[in-house]
């Protein structure tokens, strides 16, 4: 299993690669998803509990976004609701584990996502407008609260650090999209964009990995309110 899931995440890579590089386009919706499939795969040896259940959830749902936005049809609004209830799973598995309010993640996190639909909206988003601001806010309090987790000393130092970077990396990710399609399209961006998205799960998948079930009851706490 060590040997296969790092190969089945590889062959999604190149199939992409190639894809993108010489088609077929059918190759890019074939390999898109295979890493997310190898990550739900290794995710199956981590504690169970609620939050693995939920990082399970969004990988699931992030991986029905890829297959959404590789779709030979333009459906970008359908792959943005899937994204959408991804975050909305990180956000719950985060919650579970942590309600310190956390001023300084919120703030941030509000800049992050402010500032990323105000770019957006600029460049005139015209019937999109109204769901990519619930895009943007659902970002905001995915990212807060996945920052949030680092000074939760309840938390392992190893899981709210993983957390919190793969969730940044997810953000840059989404943000690396909506300035490409919306905004200027840059050279590489595909390459920016599929590297931060597949380390940013990753990410969020290891940290589940070293996340301490029994841990998620402390939450009610009012140590874990501070």
């Amino acid at each position: 299993m060590r040997i296969l899931l790092p190969l089945l995440a590889l062959t999604g890579i190149v199939l992409m690669i190639i894809g993108r590089a010489v088609g077929p386009e059918w190759l890019c919706l074939l390999g898109k998803p295979l890493p997310i499939v190898a990550l739900l795969l290794w995710l199956r040896q981590a504690p169970a509990g609620p939050y693995r259940l939920w990082i399970a959830c969004g990988l699931a749902l992030s991986m029905l976004g890829d297959l959404l936005l590789e779709w030979p049809a333009d459906l970008f609004a359908f792959g943005l609701g899937a994204f959408l209830l991804a975050h909305l799973a990180y956000l719950v598995a985060y919650l579970g584990s942590s309600r310190r309010l956390a001023p300084g993640a919120l703030l941030l996190a509000v800049v992050v996502s402010g500032s990323m639909f105000s770019v957006l909206a600029s460049a005139g988003l015209g019937g999109l407008l109204v769901p990519v601001a619930f895009y943007s806010l659902a970002i905001g309090c995915m990212l807060w609260r996945a920052l949030a987790r680092l000074g939760d000393t309840a938390i392992t130092r190893q899981s709210a650090w993983l957390a919190a970077i793969g969730a940044l990396l997810f953000v840059l990710s989404d943000s690396l999209i909506g300035i490409n399609r919306f905004v200027l399209p840059f050279e590489g961006a595909g390459v920016a964009i599929l590297l931060s998205y597949w380390l940013g799960q990753f990410g969020i998948a290891a940290s589940a990995m070293r996340h301490a079930p029994q841990l998620d009851a402390s939450v009610a706490s009012p140590a874990s309110l501070r």
